[in-house]
């Protein structure tokens, strides 16, 4: 799915030629002429999925910086079989799964809509009502779409797969009831639900605590009919053998600390760091240990705001110095 990186911010404002999107393997491009309509939410899942690596690295050496000249939007980071390359992956497919489904969920396409299956008995004080939203369409379009690339046999395919999966099980796995009141002055006399997807925030937030805790693996070769396989086993026995919910990896991470072309790497420095924090985030570890600088910068801000009956607020505009510290 990160074929459409450097198309997504087009695709959903002009006709779709499927041939000239850069990268498709032709089981996407049949898949793109074949449900054209609802490439605009695949493309917009994939750009959901970049924002949200985005915020959810911010603080980090790697914070998920793209590249615009490049079909390869994260550059060579995503060459190695590492974590980063695995948390890509499934919010990336995340992404598609949960645009899909949003998109079928208000009626923009023709071939989906509304999940028909939670129609049953209602529960104590409410009942079904509104559109549900069909995740598993959303989830079946992802999977046929972005793992339409990773068929070979080898040990990135079997990765890129599992952490596909585990991205778009992320979705299923949060989905709930989301419920509105009907009634004078919000009595509630009438409760109306419908299975809705979360904020796709808490998918990011539950991706990353799989990226921090991620499976390293060892790769094994087998032979069988159609040649030599490649298949993925924990690397540590002793450790609980990762789910389909697990992210997974068998290549180390470089620091990202210097600028490496070959890596992807573009180093820290310059990067703003909290001088307060003993995370990540914090100037010692971002800086790598190369020590940071601090210059004030003036900003203008809104202050000394009053409400005025009826109905608007007025402001005046203050201006505030802060330090900002930035690595050596």
């Amino acid at each position: 799915s990160l074929a459409l990186g450097q198309q997504y911010s087009s695709l959903g404002s002009q006709p779709i030629l499927c041939g000239s999107i850069p990268g498709l393997v032709p089981k996407q491009l049949r898949f793109c002429r074949n449900y054209i309509e609802i490439m605009p939410s695949v493309a917009e899942g994939v750009k959901l999925g970049i924002q949200e690596c985005q915020h959810q690295f911010r603080g980090r050496r790697w914070n998920c910086t793209t590249i615009d000249d490049s079909l390869a939007i994260f550059g060579p980071v995503l060459d190695k079989a590492t974590r980063e390359s695995a948390f890509v992956h499934a919010i990336a497919s995340a992404g598609v799964a949960f645009a899909v489904t949003r998109s079928c969920a208000e009626g923009t396409s023709t071939i989906c809509g509304c999940d028909s299956h939670h129609k049953g008995p209602p529960g104590d004080g409410w009942k079904w009502g509104g559109c549900s939203e069909d995740a598993d369409f959303g989830v079946l379009v992802s999977r046929e779409f972005a793992d339409a690339r990773e068929n070979r046999p080898d040990a990135r395919s079997a990765m890129n797969r599992h952490n596909n999966e585990a991205g778009r099980t992320t979705i299923l796995d949060h989905m709930h009831l989301k419920c509105k009141c009907h009634g004078l002055s919000g009595s509630c006399e009438v409760k109306t639900c419908w299975w809705a997807q979360p904020d796709f925030r808490a998918i990011g937030d539950f991706l990353k605590d799989k990226y921090d805790s991620a499976s390293e693996m060892v790769v094994e070769k087998h032979r069988e009919s159609r040649g030599w396989v490649e298949t993925l086993r924990a690397k540590y026995a002793l450790f609980k053998p990762p789910t389909e919910r697990d992210l997974v990896y068998y290549e180390n991470s470089p620091n990202f600390c210097e600028p490496n072309p070959e890596t992807g790497s573009f180093g820290t420095r310059d990067r703003i760091c909290n001088v307060t924090s003993h995370g990540i985030d914090g100037c010692d570890l971002l800086c790598c240990g190369r020590g940071h600088n601090t210059r004030t910068e003036k900003r203008k801000e809104k202050c000394h705001c009053i409400f005025h009956w009826c109905c608007y607020v007025s402001c005046q505009e203050c201006t505030r110095v802060y330090d900002v510290h930035t690595c050596k």
